[in-house]
């Protein structure tokens, strides 16, 4: 039996989830929801309903995992504890300041309706989360670095086009080679937010806009910009989309440790991504994990969960006993 997904929002993250679920038998697109007006909205699945978001009630009992593609600067704060109410449901919020809030808002309205909410689901935070978590664990006396890029963060994008005057943007984050290199190396420098990475933004200006002002607002955004050495270059929208239509990314988890009785052994664990289209990959995550919720529902689990409270064969089509053979 297919599991019924459901997608809110149809951006960059809502047509990767559709094209995710095309790879995956055991997954069943029933409805995509988007505050538009539906008419306006094609989508590449056919025979699939198109719907405004006010009529997302009515499809409370014909979806099994309702997965929410908004933003994290002011979408999933609201959706993702609204939204648990009727669905089982799994976001990408990737403000990692603001993740203990966000899980406490969500684990409340998702144990009330009796369902299943993963929240934060991607790579990072998500995948890397896991890299860094085995790390700790294995290695327990070392130090994590965690490196972002060269790629465009789609949430540092999104909280940019928000800000008064913007009408489009796009955001690189830039490891500094210095301070990669000088981790790879084992000597366990002390890095500063600032010294690990830049961030790079390519703005298009709404007309009339004041470009000093909204560039102050920029750099001064709280979990954002304000901790980083950040450039603001103003383009065309022509240059943007000339120059800039891509939605690359990628990035590094390390994990420095000692082991042996007198510390004397270095070990490095290092996980990598390196990915052409950040949101067709977040989204493929964000499918393996709608999986897992679907799994917990009908165990009669409920509440809020993390990726580190999902144990990996529930990402898995695969049974059990398939995946003791082919990947233990």
């Amino acid at each position: 039996m297919s599991i019924k997904v459901g997608i809110l929002g149809y951006g960059n993250l809502g047509k990767g989830i559709e094209c995710a679920i095309k790879q995956n038998d055991d997954m069943e697109l029933v409805a995509v929801f988007t505050r538009r007006d539906p008419s306006t909205v094609t989508i590449q699945t056919e025979g699939v309903t198109v719907a405004n978001v006010s009529d997302v009630k009515d499809y409370a009992d014909k979806i099994d995992v309702m997965i929410l593609c908004g933003g994290s600067a002011t979408d999933l704060p609201e959706q993702t504890p609204e939204y648990a109410k009727l669905f089982n449901v799994v976001d990408s919020f990737d403000t990692h300041a603001r993740i203990p809030e966000h899980f406490a808002n969500v684990d409340k309205a998702a144990k009330d309706a009796n369902k299943v909410a993963i929240i934060s689901v991607g790579w990072d935070p998500g995948l890397f989360s896991l890299a860094r978590i085995y790390g700790n664990a294995i290695l327990p006396e070392g130090k994590d670095y965690t490196f972002w890029g060269k790629g465009v963060s789609q949430g540092h994008s999104d909280a940019i086009r928000r800000v008064e005057g913007v009408k489009d943007a796009k955001q690189y984050t830039i490891p500094v080679d210095e301070a990669l290199d000088a981790v790879r190396s084992g000597s366990n420098p002390e890095l500063t937010t600032r010294q690990k990475h830049t961030r790079e933004c390519f703005v298009v200006l709404e007309d009339g806009a004041d470009a000093s002002k909204v560039e102050e607002e920029i750099k001064n955004m709280p979990n954002y910009f304000a901790d980083y050495d950040t450039t603001v270059h103003f383009i065309s929208e022509e240059e943007l989309k000339a120059n800039h239509s891509g939605i690359p990314h990628g990035g590094f988890v390390i994990r420095t440790g000692k082991t042996g009785w007198d510390s004397q052994n270095n070990n490095i664990i290092e996980y990598s991504l390196k990915l052409d289209s950040n949101p067709e990959f977040t989204t493929s995550v964000l499918i393996a994990y709608a999986r897992a919720a679907y799994r917990l529902s009908k165990e009669g689990d409920k509440g809020c969960k993390s990726v580190f409270d999902i144990a990996p064969a529930y990402l898995s089509p695969k049974s059990g006993e398939e995946l003791r053979k082919e990947l233990l």
